[in-house]
C-alpha cells in the first residue's frame, strides 16, 4: 500500500488520530507500506528544527515508527533546485510558494534540514551495519558501555531533555532512562506542570526510553544513587530556574548533581523551548490573594493589641511582644507565607504605635532595644509558614499514596471474596466508579468474539454501537483506545484491554465526568492497576 504524508493528522472521527497509526495497523496485518516523510516531522528532531526555522512542528511521527522501516531512501536535491521547483509552482500554488521561499524554505534553512536528513540516514546505515556485523559475528570496534539518563521536572523543558537524551542514546547505541524524583516540593507544580511531565513520559516511551519515578526528599542524592545502581555514564539535566537569592540560600538540584557526580559526566541543557520554565501553582497564588487571607491576619493582630491595651496594668511590658507574636504564628499556620508576613508587618506597626515610647508615633526612642523584637516577628512568621507549608505538602502526598494503596488493596480483596462471578464483577464496577466518580462497564467477548457488557454501572446511553466498535478494536489490538488516548478519541468512553497470558481477554470501559482531554498521571496508574488485577480475575474465572 502507498500511503502519502506519514505525519498527517486524520479527520475527526477517523479510525485513528494519526496516519502513522494507520500504517502501524497495516504492518501488523502483514501488509507492506511505502510512505513519505519530511525530516522536520520526526519527533526527535522537533527541537533542532525549531531552533533552525523558528517553526515548531505540530504533526510529528515517533522515532519507533521509523525503526519499523525495512529500508529508508533519502530523496535529496540541492537547496537551489528545490527553490527552483517552488518558483515554477511544482510544490505550492504561486502565491503560497513565494511566501514559503521567504519563510520556511530559505536557503539557510534548507541547507540545515538537508544536513539533518543526511545525518539521520547515516546514523541508520551505521546501525544497520553494526547489526549485520553482530549477526555475522564479525569482529569490530563495538561501542559499548554507555548508559544515559535524563532528569526531568514539571516544566516546559522536560520534553526537550527527553529528545536530547534519545538523540545521544541513538548515536551511542546506548540504553537510556528518563528519571523523575517525586519529592515533597513536587506537589508545588500545578496541573500544567504535571501535564508537561506526563507528556515527557509518553514521549520517552514512544522513543524507546525507560521511565522511572523515584520517591525522595534529596533530589541529587536520589538521582545519583539510581545512576550508580544502573551504571549510568551520562546524566542530562536542565538549567536551574531558581532565583539567585534562592540559589544563594540553597543550591539547586542541578548544581548538587554536578558537584556530587564524581566520575559520571553531567550535561546541562539550556531551554529547548522559549516557554520553558517553572510552572507555578496559579491556584495557590490566587488563594493567597483572597481578601480573607489579608483581612484576617490584620484583625487578629488588632485583637491582640486590644487585649494588651486592656490588660496593660496586669501584664509586664516584656510580655506584650509574646502576646503580639500569637497572631503571627496563627496566621502563618492557617493561611501560609504571605498572610504570615502581613501579620508580622502589622504586629510590628501595632507594637511600635501603641507600646513603644513615644506612643502613637512611628518614632522609636531606643532602636537598639526594640530592633531584635521586630526581627523576631518577621523570623517567626516566615519560619512557621514555611514549616507548615512543607508539612501540608508531605501530608497531601502521603494521603494520595495511602489512598492509592488502600484502593488497590480493597479492590483486590473484593475480587477475592469468593462470591459468584457476576457479583464480583458488579462489585468491581462499583469500586472503580467510586474511585473515579465515573461510569464503568466491563466487557467480555462471548464464544463468537462479540463484545458486550458483562457488568456495568452509571449512564450507558453513550455506550452505543460506535463505542462497542472501539471496544472491539481494543480487544483485537490489545491497546487502549477512546477518550484521552490517541486512537479513536472522538468518543466519550475510554477502553483499556484486560491482558492475561499475553492476550486481551476483556475490556474495562470508563466514562469520566469532565472535559479533560487527557488522563492525569496518578489516575492512569490507578486505572492500569485495576485493569491488571481485573484481568487476572477474569482469566481465572471466565472460560475462553
Amino acid at each position: 500500500v502507498l500511503v502519502d504524508e506519514l505525519a498527517h493528522t486524520n479527520l475527526p472521527g477517523s479510525r485513528h488520530e494519526k496516519r502513522f497509526q494507520d500504517v502501524k495497523e497495516l504492518l501488523d496485518a502483514g501488509i507492506s507500506v511505502l510512505t513519505t516523510l519530511n525530516i522536520q516531522h520526526i519527533e526527535s528532531a522537533v527541537d533542532v528544527v525549531y531552533q533552525i526555522t523558528g517553526v515548531r512542528q505540530q504533526e510529528t511521527v515517533p522515532d519507533h515508527i521509523l525503526e519499523l522501516a525495512g529500508e529508508i531512501e533519502v530523496v535529496d536535491v540541492s537547496p537551489e533546485a528545490l527553490q527552483q521547483r517552488l518558483a515554477e509552482g511544482k510544490v505550492y500554488v504561486p502565491d503560497k510558494a513565494k511566501q514559503a521561499m521567504h519563510r520556511f524554505f530559505r536557503r539557510g534553512n534548507l541547507l540545515a534540514l538537508r544536513e539533518l536528513a543526511l545525518r539521520y540516514a547515516a546514523r541508520r546505515i551505521d546501525k544497520d551495519m553494526r547489526s549485520y556485523m553482530q549477526r555475522k559475528t564479525i569482529a569490530g570496534p563495538w561501542r559499548a558501555g554507555a548508559r544515559i539518563m535524563a532528569c526531568v521536572r514539571p516544566d516546559g523543558n522536560a520534553e526537550g531533555l527527553v529528545r536530547v537524551a534519545h538523540g545521544l542514546a541513538a548515536d551511542l547505541d546506548a540504553p537510556w532512562y528518563v528519571v523523575y524524583v517525586e519529592s515533597p516540593q513536587a506537589s508545588q507544580a500545578s496541573d500544567p506542570g504535571r501535564d508537561a511531565l506526563t507528556r515527557s513520559f509518553n514521549l520517552a516511551e514512544e522513543l524507546g526510553g525507560k521511565v522511572v519515578i523515584l520517591p525522595g526528599t534529596r533530589i541529587a542524592d536520589t538521582v545519583l544513587d539510581f545512576a550508580h545502581d544502573k551504571n549510568v555514564t551520562l546524566i542530562i539535566v536542565g538549567l536551574s530556574h531558581q532565583s539567585r537569592w534562592h540559589e544563594f540560600r540553597q543550591s539547586s538540584a542541578t548544581a548538587d548533581i554536578t558537584r556530587k557526580a564524581g566520575p559520571i559526566h553531567v550535561l546541562v541543557v539550556g531551554d529547548t523551548d522559549k516557554t520553558a520554565g517553572p510552572v507555578r501553582s496559579h491556584e495557590a497564588r490566587a488563594a493567597r490573594q483572597k481578601w480573607t487571607s489579608i483581612v484576617s491576619p490584620v484583625a487578629l493582630v488588632g485583637c491582640a493589641a486590644a487585649v494588651c491595651a486592656l490588660l496593660h496594668r496586669y501584664i509586664s511590658p516584656s510580655d506584650v511582644p509574646l502576646v503580639m507574636l500569637l497572631p503571627v504564628v496563627f496566621s502563618s499556620v492557617l493561611w501560609g507565607l504571605v498572610p504570615g508576613l502581613i501579620s508580622s508587618a502589622t504586629a510590628i506597626v501595632a507594637f511600635d504605635l501603641f507600646f513603644v515610647p513615644p506612643y502613637f508615633s512611628f518614632t522609636i526612642g531606643d532602636l537598639k532595644q526594640y530592633a531584635p523584637t521586630f526581627l523576631i516577628f518577621i523570623i517567626v512568621g516566615v519560619v512557621t509558614s514555611l514549616l507548615e507549608d512543607t508539612i501540608l505538602r508531605q501530608e497531601t502526598r502521603g494521603r494520595q499514596r495511602e489512598r492509592f494503596v488502600s484502593t488497590v488493596y480493597e479492590f483486590s480483596h473484593d475480587l477475592m471474596a469468593g462470591r459468584s462471578l457476576e457479583e464480583n464483577l458488579n462489585q468491581a464496577t462499583r469500586d472503580i466508579a467510586e474511585a473515579f466518580n465515573c461510569d464503568v462497564a466491563i466487557l467480555i467477548p462471548d464464544s463468537h468474539g462479540v463484545v458486550a457488557p458483562r457488568a456495568s454501572i452509571g449512564n450507558l446511553q453513550t455506550l452505543d454501537d460506535n463505542a462497542i466498535g472501539v471496544a472491539t478494536w481494543t480487544l483485537n489490538q490489545g491497546l487502549p483506545a477512546g477518550h484521552g488516548t490517541e486512537t479513536l478519541s472522538h468518543i466519550d468512553w475510554s477502553f483499556y484491554p484486560l491482558i492475561a497470558h499475553e492476550r486481551a481477554i476483556g475490556i474495562l470501559g470508563i466514562q469520566l465526568h469532565g472535559e479533560s482531554p487527557s488522563t492525569p498521571l496518578e489516575q492512569r496508574q490507578l486505572i492500569d492497576a485495576f485493569a491488571n488485577i481485573l484481568a487476572l480475575f477474569v482469566a481465572r474465572n471466565v472460560s475462553s
